[in-house]
């Protein structure tokens, strides 16, 4: 084999092992059955344990996604995949759900059809990357609660209507005034009145994070960027990242 063959192979190599990680690769965690779905984002097994579909976020008031996935969970045998060690505070487990033969967990389908909103945060990085492009697809083509106006994305230049949705996830876009670093976080400002307008912050220790996705959070400055999480209220509203699959560039 040439020297030039041996790079190109090593290159092809490199790339594939990149797919690989990047890829949603869970492992399983049993089989259950499921007694009740009280919602779009939540399923009791018969055993009492409370899972909550992990890599999504329900819209409370589409009520769509929950008979969908009562359709597609209840009565068939479920694969838990990624089953978290701990319960949250109010005593849910999260995991992604694979019902009967699927090969893909419920969360794809969810997603697929507009009924969800990929969550960004979260474990299992791979598994981000393909759920945002399930919600994307569905975005694009304005499938289920994309269609409703009522769940457009917000807009940073409107805090006001943005801190009305305070502890809620949202997804926010708007152009970048400046990227600024004050102690132990990097502030993403939408506006100049920190008091006022709507930001989003990265704890400086996790900026690695970002770059080693590619992105330099300094180079967000002057660009159009869409932020997902959950909207707080320090001053103006603000969503903290943790993680490159919350942040989108145009």
């Amino acid at each position: 084999m040439t020297v030039r063959s041996l790079a190109l192979a090593s290159s092809i190599l490199a790339l594939s092992l990149a797919d690989a990680q990047a890829q949603c690769r869970l492992p399983d965690h049993g089989t259950a059955r499921a007694a009740v779905v009280p919602d779009g984002r939540t399923i009791v097994l018969e055993d009492g344990r409370e899972i909550l579909l992990a890599g999504i976020e329900s819209a409370p008031a589409w009520r769509e996604a929950q008979p969908e996935l009562a359709r597609r969970v209840l009565g068939r045998p479920l694969t838990l995949k990624g089953l978290s060690r701990q319960a949250d505070r109010y005593g849910r487990l999260t995991a992604f759900v694979a019902a009967g033969d699927a090969d893909k967990p419920v969360q794809y389908a969810l997603l697929r059809d507009g009924l969800v909103r990929a969550a960004g945060a979260g474990e299992w990085p791979g598994c981000r990357t393909e759920l945002l492009s399930e919600e994307r697809k569905a975005r694009a083509a304005r499938l289920g609660l994309w269609s409703d106006p009522g769940y457009d994305i917000g807009r940073a230049d409107d805090p006001a209507a943005i801190a009305t949705g305070r502890g809620q996830f949202a997804m926010i876009e708007g152009q970048v005034l400046s990227v600024r670093d004050s102690g132990g976080t990097i502030y993403v400002n939408f506006g100049q009145r920190w008091s006022e307008d709507f930001t989003a912050t990265i704890p400086k220790r996790l900026e690695g994070r970002f770059t080693s996705a590619n992105l330099n959070l300094r180079s967000l400055a002057g660009r159009r960027v869409r932020i997902r999480g959950v909207i707080e209220e320090r001053g103006g509203p603000w969503i903290e990242a943790e993680t490159p699959e919350q942040i989108e560039t145009d």
